[in-house]
């Protein structure tokens, strides 16, 4: 199973850049075009929240346009910077965007997906207004719950803020609430293969309750690799970044899940195309 996971577009309406420097637009049309054509074919999209910049209406729009071209299937989460509303109504199919205020996960957007090799479970970190995330009992409770249920699928858990502190200054500012609560329930179910994040804009991997956790560089922007406490809040813009998780059922049983960083680059540009290697592979 070949899994895509895309994060932090940061779409303004059609014609705007974000913070007057970044084509997030143009960014997300190369990246839907790259997805749709790598081989073998992506069978599952994740996107871990902030597809728009500020919550506008008009970006939800230009995001249901660009997103519409992809050939498989979409998973959404919401992140700080999205207004949940606005994004349901947006996205009218995607029943899970629209939970019920009396809902096992107390109306925030916490869904599974059944019927695929690894079990996705999708986790909404994100508490209006504020900047850093987090999980309340409820939704805590229903993690623990939903995992109880299936415990001899492989599952991956998606969700926006990472429950760690990143080493970026001014992204750990706002601290993760109840993140020795997640860790605990996720040491619980060892059948948890990856918990995978978005909110940094850079690729980052680390151990989080037994199992691993990742982030995946942003599709709008990425933050550069500048880890002094007082490093200043910015961002850089290069290529568009994505995760590949990918489940080797070669391995056996349990089966791998592996994760590949892929960046979005214009190779017939700046690069020349693809350059086959040759010659002396092992010198002696």
């Amino acid at each position: 199973m070949r899994i895509a996971q895309i994060s932090d577009i940061h779409l303004k309406p059609e014609g705007e850049l974000a913070y007057q420097a970044a084509d997030t637009a143009g960014a997300l049309r190369k990246v839907v075009d790259h997805l749709n054509h790598l081989v073998p074919a992506i069978d599952v999209v994740l996107l871990t929240g902030d597809i728009a910049d500020g919550g506008r209406l008009g970006s939800y729009h230009l995001a249901r346009e660009l997103l519409a071209p992809l050939k498989m299937p979409l998973f959404i989460v919401p992140g700080n910077h999205d207004h949940k509303g606005r994004l349901a109504d947006t996205f009218p199919e995607h029943a899970y965007l629209n939970p019920t205020p009396d809902g096992p996960a107390g109306g925030f957007i916490c869904y599974a997906v059944e019927g695929y090799a690894v079990r996705l479970i999708g986790l909404d970190t994100v508490t209006p207004g504020d900047h850093g995330g987090g999980l309340g009992p409820e939704r805590l409770d229903w993690l623990n719950a939903t995992l109880g249920d299936r415990p001899d699928i492989p599952t991956l858990i998606f969700m926006h803020h990472p429950p760690f502190a990143s080493a970026v200054g001014h992204m750990d500012l706002e601290p993760f609430k109840r993140r020795d609560n997640l860790c605990r329930i996720i040491q619980r179910h060892p059948q948890v293969e990856r918990i995978t994040c978005g909110h940094i804009h850079r690729p980052i991997t680390l151990r989080f309750g037994g199992s691993v956790a990742t982030v995946c560089p942003g599709v709008g922007m990425q933050i550069p690799m500048d880890l002094r406490p007082e490093a200043p809040s910015g961002f850089v813009l290069g290529p568009p970044g994505m995760l590949i998780h990918y489940l080797d059922q070669s391995w056996g049983d349990p089966p791998a899940l592996l994760t590949h960083v892929e960046l979005v680059e214009d190779h017939e540009g700046q690069f020349g195309g693809f350059h086959p290697f040759y010659d002396v592979e092992n010198p002696k």
